[in-house]
C-alpha cells in the first residue's frame, strides 16, 4: 500500500512500529500533491520544506518515545482558517499576501501533537459557495471525474483526503461545506454542533453558524481528531462547557453500556427518523434517491456485517426505521440565505486594505476601499454584501433579518420536536451526485440548493456527519447525511461507524 493512502490510524501504528518514518509518509504526500495538484487544484499553498522540517522533527519525538496519536501525521487545511507563519488567503485576492501570525485554536491542538502541516486548501472564497468555483485561484475538480466540481465551499480539502494528497484535512462548515464536498468526494465529513469545537481563528463567514470540523478516510479517523480538537476555548465564548467524551472508545458499543440518553429514551433501540421532506425536493436525482433508500433498507433488515452486526441489531442495539416530518424544512435556505448575507456584511467589513490584506491605491480613502474590495473579493461576495446590507438596512431590518431569525426558531423547535420521538435522522446529504464544472455557475438559485439537505441541521446547531454509501452509475459518490441532537456527537459517530463499517 502507498504510504500516502493510509488512514490515521493506519499511519500511527505503521510510524510506531517503525514500519516507516514521518518524513517518508510526508514526502509520499508531497509527491502525489505534485502528481495530482495541477490537476485538482486543491492546494493553494503547498508547505514542502516546513514540512519536512516537521515531519523531522516528529521522528526524533517518536525515537524518544514520546509519541501522540497525531505525531508525524500529513494534514491539509482549508485556507479560510488561520496557521501560523503560513499563507491563509480564504482564496480570496484580498488577502493574497496575508500570513496569520497565530493558527486557530483547533489547528494549535493538532500541531502540538507532532502533526505534520502539508499545506492549505483551496475553497470558495470566504466560505461562500457549494461548488468550489468561486476561488480566485480557479475552481478544485474532482478526484472522481475531473470533470466534475469537488463541492464547496471545502472543496479542496475534500478532494486532497479523497485523492490521498494527505492522510486528513480540517474544514469549516457553515451550511454545508465540509459536508457536501465530502459527499460528492466520497470521504467522511462531520460538521460538530455549534460550540464544540473553537471558532477562535476560523475566519467568519457567519458567526452564529460557522463550525470547524475533519475531513477523513473513515469514521474512526474522524472520532479520533474530534477527541484532540473539541473542548471549551477561552478565546471563543460561544464554546461549551461540556466535558469531551470518549469519541473512539464511544465507537464500538457495548451491551453494559447506557446509551446517551438512557438507554434511548428507555426503547432499548436505536430508533431511527428518516424525513419525508427530504425525499421530495424537486431537483432530487432519481439514482442518489435510490441509492440512499436501499441503504436505508440495508439497515433495516440483517445487515451491516462489515460492521459484526447480526440481523436486527446495530453494534448490539436493536434499531428501528420509522417515517418524520420536517415541515419547516422547506424555509431552511430562504432563512440561510438572508441570515448568512447579513452576517457576511457585518464580518467582511474588516476587509478594506487597510488593516491587513491587499491595497489597491486610491486618490482618497473612499476609492481606496472600494478599489481594493472591487478587486480582492469575487463576485459571489459581492453578492452576499449586497445583499445582507440590504437585509440590515433601516426599513427592512424587520421584514428580512428579524423575521428570518423567527422562522430559524421554528426549524430548531421542528428537530427539538423530532428528538422526542427518535434519536438520529437519516437523510441524503445532497440531492444530486457531483455537477459538472460550469454546470450551475451562472445559475444562482440552482447552486444554493445544493445545499438543501445540508443547511437545516447547520441552522439548528445540531451534528451531522456524511458518510459515502455508494456510487452512481457513472462512479460518483453519493453521501448520506446521519442528524443528531444537539451535542450528541458519540451517537452520531458512532451510527455512523456503524454504518460505514470503518
Amino acid at each position: 500500500m502507498m504510504l500516502n493512502n493510509l488512514t490515521i490510524r493506519e499511519a500511527y501504528e505503521g510510524l510506531k512500529k517503525k514500519k516507516f518514518t514521518s518524513v517518508e509518509l510526508t514526502q509520499a504526500c508531497l509527491d502525489r500533491i505534485e502528481e495530482r495538484n495541477s490537476e485538482l487544484n486543491a492546494f493553494i499553498t503547498v508547505f514542502a520544506e516546513s514540512a519536512l522540517h516537521e515531519a523531522h522533527e516528529a521522528d526524533e519525538m517518536i525515537a524518544r518515545g514520546e509519541q501522540k496519536m497525531l505525531t508525524g501525521i500529513p494534514f491539509a487545511v482549508k485556507d479560510a482558517i488561520s496557521t501560523r507563519d503560513g499563507r491563509s488567503t480564504a482564496s480570496a485576492k484580498i488577502l493574497d499576501n496575508y500570513v496569520s501570525a497565530f493558527d486557530a485554536t483547533v489547528i494549535g491542538r493538532i500541531r502540538a501533537e507532532g502533526a505534520v502541516l502539508i499545506g492549505k486548501n483551496n475553497c470558495d472564497a470566504f466560505g461562500h459557495g457549494a461548488s468550489n468555483e468561486n476561488s480566485m485561484y480557479g475552481a478544485v475538480r474532482n478526484p472522481h471525474d475531473l470533470n466534475k466540481v469537488s463541492g464547496g465551499s471545502s472543496g479542496g480539502t475534500a478532494a486532497a483526503v479523497a485523492d490521498n494528497m494527505c492522510i486528513f484535512g480540517i474544514g469549516e462548515d457553515t451550511g454545508g461545506s465540509i459536508r457536501q464536498p465530502a459527499a460528492f468526494c466520497g470521504i467522511v465529513g462531520l460538521r460538530p454542533s455549534y460550540g464544540r469545537n473553537s471558532r477562535y481563528g476560523i475566519m467568519p463567514m457567519a458567526s452564529s453558524l460557522d463550525t470547524v470540523g475533519p475531513m477523513t478516510k473513515t469514521v474512526e479517523d474522524t472520532a479520533i481528531l474530534m477527541q484532540i480538537m473539541a473542548g471549551q476555548d477561552v478565546l471563543d465564548a460561544t464554546t461549551v462547557t461540556d466535558g469531551v467524551p470518549d469519541y473512539v472508545k464511544g465507537l464500538k458499543l457495548r451491551k453494559t453500556q447506557p446509551s446517551l440518553r438512557g438507554s434511548f429514551g428507555g426503547r432499548g433501540k436505536i430508533r431511527i427518523g428518516v424525513p419525508k421532506e427530504y425525499f421530495e425536493v424537486e431537483g432530487m436525482e432519481d439514482e442518489v434517491k435510490q441509492i440512499i433508500e436501499e441503504k436505508i433498507e440495508e439497515i433495516k433488515r440483517p445487515v451491516l456485517r462489515s460492521s459484526g452486526a447480526t440481523e436486527g441489531k446495530l453494534k448490539d442495539c436493536e434499531i428501528e426505521i420509522v417515517s418524520v416530518s420536517l415541515p419547516m424544512t422547506k424555509y431552511a435556505i430562504p432563512v440561510y440565505y438572508i441570515v448568512v448575507p447579513s452576517e457576511d456584511s457585518s464580518n467582511l467589513g474588516r476587509m478594506d486594505g487597510i488593516r491587513y490584506g491587499v491595497r489597491v491605491g486610491g486618490k482618497d480613502l473612499y476609492e481606496t476601499y472600494s478599489r481594493s474590495r472591487a478587486q480582492g473579493f469575487p463576485e459571489e461576495v459581492k453578492r452576499r454584501i449586497m445583499i445582507g446590507t440590504y437585509a440590515l438596512s433601516a426599513g427592512y431590518y424587520d421584514a428580512y433579518y428579524r423575521k428570518a431569525q423567527k422562522v430559524r426558531t421554528l426549524i430548531i423547535r421542528d428537530f427539538e420536536k423530532v428528538f422526542t420521538e427518535v434519536d438520529l435522522l437519516l437523510t441524503p446529504t445532497t440531492p444530486t451526485a457531483a455537477f459538472g464544472v460550469g454546470e450551475k455557475k451562472d445559475d444562482v438559485l440552482a447552486m444554493y440548493l445544493a445545499d438543501v439537505f445540508a443547511a437545516p441541521p447547520a441552522i439548528a446547531g445540531l451534528p451531522a456527519i456524511s458518510i459515502p454509501v455508494g456510487n452512481t452509475s457513472a462512479g460518483l459518490p453519493v453521501g448520506m447525511q446521519i442528524i443528531g441532537p444537539r451535542m450528541q456527537e458519540e451517537l452520531v459517530l458512532r451510527t455512523a461507524y456503524s454504518i460505514f463499517g470503518k
